[in-house]
């Protein structure tokens, strides 16, 4: 590839691309951001409506497996009158509201990250490499920018492509600096405004461009999380389907987090502290529901 890439980085047989970055000593220094010890959850519930969905992944669905009128079906075990369980069966696309994309999500010219072949995606059996259950736990340093806040608005408008020179804008306003092993969150309102306005998906929506993709994986940052439906805007930068998809998760081996609530971190002013990530393990799966907790 022309590119830049992290192909090789770590070594040819690599499938854990930027999480290579996250030392304990870099665990450690996102530790050190704590400072009130207040806990943030930024997924959004996963239900049929009142949520942002695609249309080609479904309605999620919860149905019932056991309730109440199974009363009976322990008594085998011991079960007492009036005592049961109450269980569900769980329906969804891997990339539901707030989820995590693995490596194998997005190809380019046949390849994955670390020149995989897109061929190596079953029906059946789903990714032989570079699969969600590759990325385990991770936590490190999260850094949020507040781009509506920077130009003084509720919510970026429909369209509006990040620079890197809005990034660095950013970092000065907020005082902080994106570095190396960073988890890097971009607010750009919009899940504010899908709330309020509920339109249609897919249409446009702010986002990074190719730029700021570019300047994310230079600063060797492990994940960018966003509040949009992609995290790149949309239409795509240069016309070109899922061009941040490509730089980020096939060229560099960064991943991308999305449909992430970052209000309330907005609203407290809560711009570093330590980020855990935790995908389901689903094996060769593409992708993964998250609830990222942010630790301010």
């Amino acid at each position: 590839m022309e590119q830049v890439t992290n192909w090789g980085r770590w070594g040819d047989d690599d499938e854990l691309g930027a999480l290579n970055l996250l030392t304990p000593e870099r665990v450690r220094a996102g530790a050190a951001a704590v400072t009130t010890g207040k806990v943030y959850g930024l997924g959004i519930p996963i239900q049929a409506t009142g949520v942002p969905l695609m249309d080609y992944r479904g309605t999620p669905l919860r149905l019932t497996l056991m309730n109440e009128s199974d009363d009976g079906r322990f008594a085998v075990y011991g079960a007492a009158d009036g005592t049961g369980a109450h269980e569900d069966v769980l329906v969804f696309a891997s990339h539901t509201t707030s989820h995590m994309d693995a490596l194998c999500h997005v190809y380019e010219e046949h390849h994955h990250y670390n020149g995989v072949a897109a061929a190596e995606m079953k029906t059946n059996t789903g990714a032989g490499r570079l699969g969600i259950e590759k990325v385990g736990a991770f936590a490190g340093r999260g850094v949020m920018l507040d781009f509506p806040r920077l130009q003084g608005v509720p919510w970026l408008e429909p369209g509006t492509m990040l620079t890197a020179a809005d990034f660095e804008a950013a970092e000065e306003a907020q005082d902080v600096t994106v570095g190396a092993g960073d988890i890097v969150l971009a607010r750009t309102g919009y899940l504010d405004f899908w709330f309020a306005e509920a339109p249609d998906l897919p249409f446009e929506q702010p986002g990074i461009g190719m730029e700021a993709a570019t300047w994310l994986a230079d600063r060797d940052v492990v994940a960018v999380g966003c509040d949009n439906a992609a995290v790149e805007v949309i239409p795509f930068d240069g016309n070109d389907f899922l061009a941040v998809h490509k730089e980020l998760l096939v060229r560099r081996g960064v991943y991308m987090l999305e449909f992430l609530n970052l209000s309330e971190l907005a609203a407290d002013e809560c711009y570093t502290g330590l980020l855990s990530v935790g995908p389901l393990k689903v094996t060769g799966a593409t992708g993964s529901p998250v609830n990222p907790i942010f630790v301010g």
